[in-house]
């Protein structure tokens, strides 16, 4: 355990893989550049007017949970309006339509009325990768949003039902946002037939290029990372942390995390220099594995340190910023941990479920009720700087984005753009 703590504490706790097509300023995927809720040169002020930041624009929307990824200037929103799902190219600063899309929509909710995709979208070199509520797999391009290729993951790789009743879809949908790692679009479709647990697309073509695993489908979104010279692909899957080598799908390392029944893995795995943290809820708390080429080893796992229902955990200078507790029970706790100590640096009770972006030396963090507040990138004490009511309570459960000073945020109805810089 001690030279495990020590190879822990000798690494710099950031995600440091970069995606080619990202730009400074850049949003081009789900918690930004890198997958890990860090905005890359990112300056935003240290306070805000009594009425809150500067509003830019707002647009209507229709359902869903899929946050805005922004490159080359253009926004891309993707949501449901009646019976389609619909992908928008906004222009980044003033909300103006240049291109829509739409999908045909089937999805149907059986436990959130909310029937809306729920994946941010994916923007690569010039590309856009959808992954709808019901596993259609689109590819447009970014300039003008013409259809490339489409594929159907559910009608190609999964059954009605898994072996325990639960619905292929999972309870509330897919929303597995896929990843890019060279030529390929790997997605934790969650395939219950042809080993197709994780697939890997050709991201030009749409062409099935491997499958693997046997495992499930969940809610969090694969990141990607180099540990001793050897790539890795990590997802947090329904029932284990698997990484796979992009090349061919051959699985690296595994570990057990989540449980069957009516419970959820929603946030990202965090990269800290060669370990994976992840974290989740429904009293299965938290791992933290230390990985290798081909293996991982458990370090500590604990439902009490950061146990976040949905939230991604943001890495700061070797300590972790996240929210323990779930949206639909009792007020939960932002938190800054240690995670080589199991320490709790801070906790701030009652504050209420949230997600994070990290900007500078300052955190944007967006809480489900519609309040934005801004808090200092402390690890010694909580200082809260400024706060703002966006939305008059209504929910704002889609991940926020930040893209060259610019804040976009969506309720069930709106999608709004603030001024941060």
């Amino acid at each position: 355990m001690r030279s495990i703590v020590l190879t822990l504490a000798a690494v710099c706790l950031v995600n440091v893989f970069v995606n080619g097509s990202a730009s400074a300023g850049d949003w081009p995927q789900i918690l930004g550049p890198n997958r890990n809720g860090i905005a890359q040169k990112e300056s935003i002020a240290s306070s805000w007017p009594s009425g809150g930041p500067k509003f830019v624009w707002e647009k209507e929307v229709g359902q869903g949970f899929a946050g805005v990824s922004v490159a080359k200037g253009i926004a891309v929103v993707f949501h449901r309006v009646d019976d389609e799902e619909t992908a928008e190219g906004l222009d980044a600063k003033s909300g103006k339509q240049i291109w829509s899309v739409a999908f045909p929509a089937e999805y149907v909710p059986s436990f959130n009325p909310d029937s809306g995709p729920r994946a941010a979208p994916v923007i690569h070199d010039g590309l856009v990768y959808l992954y709808g509520a019901r596993g259609g797999l689109s590819c447009v391009q970014l300039a003008d949003g013409k259809k490339v290729w489409q594929r159907d993951t559910y009608a190609d790789f999964s059954s009605k039902r898994t072996s325990r009743g639960e619905p292929a879809e999972g309870y509330f949908g897919f929303a597995s946002s896929p990843i890019v790692e060279g030529d390929a679009l790997l997605l934790n479709v969650g395939g219950s037939s042809k080993n197709a647990g994780i697939v890997a697309f050709d991201r030009k073509t749409g062409k099935t290029l491997w499958t693997a695993t046997d495992e499930r489908a969940s809610y969090s979104s694969p990141v990607a990372t180099t540990i001793d010279g050897q790539r890795h692909v990590v997802f947090a899957t329904r029932l284990k942390v698997v990484s796979v080598d992009p090349a061919n799908g051959r699985v690296l390392f595994e570990f057990p995390f989540g449980e069957l029944g009516p419970s959820a893995t929603g946030a990202n795995p965090v990269i800290l220099g060669n370990a994976v943290f992840i974290t989740g809820s429904y009293n299965f708390g938290a791992v933290l594995a230390r990985a290798g080429r081909t293996g991982a080893i458990e370090v500590w796992r604990s439902d009490e340190i950061l146990s976040s229902q949905y939230t991604t955990s943001i890495a700061y200078q070797k300590m972790l910023f996240g929210v323990h507790g779930r949206q639909d029970s009792a007020p939960a706790e932002l938190r800054c941990v240690n995670p080589l100590t199991r320490q709790v640096a801070w906790e701030k009770s009652g504050f209420g479920y949230a997600t994070m972006i990290l900007a500078g030396d300052k955190l944007l963090i967006m809480k489900t009720d519609g309040e934005l507040v801004l808090a200092a990138a402390d690890t010694q004490k909580y200082r809260e700087l400024a706060r703002a009511n966006l939305f008059g309570g209504t929910t704002t459960r889609a991940l926020p984005t930040l893209s060259n000073g610019l804040f976009y945020v969506r309720d069930g109805r709106t999608l709004k753009c603030f001024d941060l810089k």
